[in-house]
């Protein structure tokens, strides 16, 4: 109990002048007073010293701060955007020397007079050591981190109170569900037969890919502490000689790894959701490295195809399938008002397509900004697959920045079929309205007939305004407007399949010519 005091305090001391210059932002005295004015600079600076003290404060933090990344509807974008650097840089003496848990779980089966380390992270340490003649690569749950996060579990659960008072409304539903999704992430990152078992998975479904690459697993030797792996090496896939003398140009590599996770999530259905530089290597072939699976989570059929269903309704603009979505994975209560989310979507829709380049982070951030009025939440699988997401197009920028990720993502899932292509779209909408319209058209003979027969009873009355017939323009004009009108719709289906161009191309020519011979009469 001492000890969680201690620890409550030290806490809140730490955060204390970050608690107090948030306020200030909103009232210039704490409690009173005007709003400051805060420029990007200053909160970039704030944003760096607070991810400082999240690394300091150790695993827990470390892992707080990785999933608050992802979590715009919580945090600024310039605070998650800095949440986002923290890469596990954790010293080995954090929670214990791992070498200590090699002794117990292997002390009998290596020799660990010979282990080498390879790199240190928030819950593990990474060591490499030769077994039987062969490389192994080692990860070791560092001894009593377990019970360190718990305790600080419960300081952050401690926390909750001090800091809601001063939360919106709004956002106060958002950090407590945060809160209990948090310890579910972490503590299935702390499982290592969960771990081992999603690995095994993962590399058996690209068994028969000779893109990607992902380390075998000794089963005999692992255990709950200790992951024994196959050793593997590549050049960290944003290094500057990363492509050097390989078949693969990093554009490429970009396309392959967008397909490769989204291989993953939305037709496997398990994936690896923590795809930052030091987790993706490219080795001498040219394949794509990929290592620990710690962060990593099952997509049930239901979610696979809701996750379609919204990108699809993010594609054709329909606010009604999207907010089915939403509420399909739980993102929105069943009993939302849905008349006020359908308003706010269409205003997220209505901003993004004002903008010069739309990206999957601004995707996010304006879509869970925008919804911060309503109780909404980020389970655990929608929160990593937002991580995935933000972190894939952040690498896939960095080996060019010209890289679309939203194009690349598009393209796979046509060429999966779980979409239609935008000319499919097209025509489907086309004929959604003539089918509409239909009703309409039935009615004409019958408002025809009683038209018609009003005029022959001399029940018709038609008013005319005088007509300026001054100045009088050219009466076939008519058909040049179809022929280019024709023209332009031949060159956009082009784009599509040059054989839906010909019957409009044809057309054209046709009321160009009859536009020309009528001229001359």
């Amino acid at each position: 109990m001492q000890g969680f005091v201690r620890r409550y305090l030290l806490v809140v001391v730490r955060f204390f002048p970050f608690a107090v210059a948030f306020l200030r932002d909103r009232h210039r005295f704490i409690f009173v007073g005007s709003p400051r004015r805060v420029d990007d600079q200053r909160h970039r600076r704030r944003a760096e010293k607070l991810r400082d003290t999240l690394l300091e404060l150790g695993p827990a933090f470390i892992k707080i701060g990785q999933v608050l990344s992802t979590r715009p509807d919580i945090v600024p974008p310039t605070y998650a955007a800095e949440f986002g650097t923290l890469q596990n840089e954790v010293p080995e003496v954090a929670g214990g020397d791992p070498k200590t848990v090699l002794q117990e779980e292997l002390g009998d089966v290596l020799d660990l007079s010979a282990v080498e380390p390879i790199a240190g992270g928030s819950l593990a340490f990474v060591y490499s050591v030769t077994y039987e003649d062969e490389r192994i690569a080692l990860k070791v749950r560092r001894p009593g981190v377990k019970s360190i996060i718990e305790r600080d579990l419960r300081v952050v659960r401690g926390l909750l109170p001090l800091i809601s008072p001063f939360l919106p409304e709004r956002q106060r539903y958002s950090v407590r569900n945060a809160a209990d999704d948090f310890e579910e992430v972490i503590f299935d990152e702390l499982d290592f037969d969960r771990e081992r078992t999603i690995m095994t998975e993962i590399r058996a479904n690209f068994s028969d890919d000779e893109r990607v690459l992902i380390p075998d697993v000794y089963e005999d030797l692992s255990s709950k502490r200790v992951l024994v792996m196959e050793y593997l090496t590549g050049r960290k896939i944003t290094d500057d000689d990363a492509f050097d003398g390989v078949d693969v140009e990093p554009n490429e590599m970009a396309t392959r790894m967008i397909k490769i996770y989204m291989q993953m999530g939305i037709v496997d259905g398990v994936f690896h959701a923590d795809p930052h530089p030091g987790n993706l290597a490219v080795t001498e072939a040219g394949q794509l490295l990929i290592y620990d699976f710690g962060m990593s989570e099952r997509l049930s059929e239901t979610v696979q195809e809701d996750i379609v269903g919204l990108y699809r309704a993010l594609v054709r603009r329909d606010v009604d399938t999207l907010v089915d979505a939403l509420i399909a994975l739980d993102v929105l209560e069943a009993g939302v008002d849905r008349t006020e989310v359908r308003r706010v979507l269409s205003l997220v829709i209505e901003t993004l397509e004002g903008q010069s380049e739309v990206t999957w982070r601004l995707i996010i951030t304006e879509l869970t900004t925008q919804l911060r009025d309503f109780p909404f939440r980020l389970p655990p699988n929608v929160m990593l697959l937002i991580r995935v997401g933000t972190v894939g197009e952040g690498v896939c920028r960095q080996l060019d920045p010209e890289f679309d990720f939203l194009a690349a993502v598009r393209s796979f899932l046509i060429e999966q079929g779980l979409i239609e292509s935008e000319l499919e779209t097209l025509i489907g909408e086309s004929w959604g309205d003539v089918q509409q319209s239909i009703p309409a058209l039935a009615r004409i003979p019958a408002r025809l007939d009683r038209t018609l027969d009003q005029l022959d009873r001399s029940e018709l009355v038609v008013r005319t305004k005088p007509v300026d017939t001054r100045g009088r323009g050219d009466p076939h004009l008519g058909y040049a407007v179809l022929a280019g009108a024709l023209t332009v719709t031949a060159a956009i289906v082009t784009i599509y399949d040059p054989l839906y161009a010909v019957p409009s191309g044809l057309l054209a020519v046709i009321f160009l010519l009859v536009y020309v011979a009528r001229r001359r009469l």
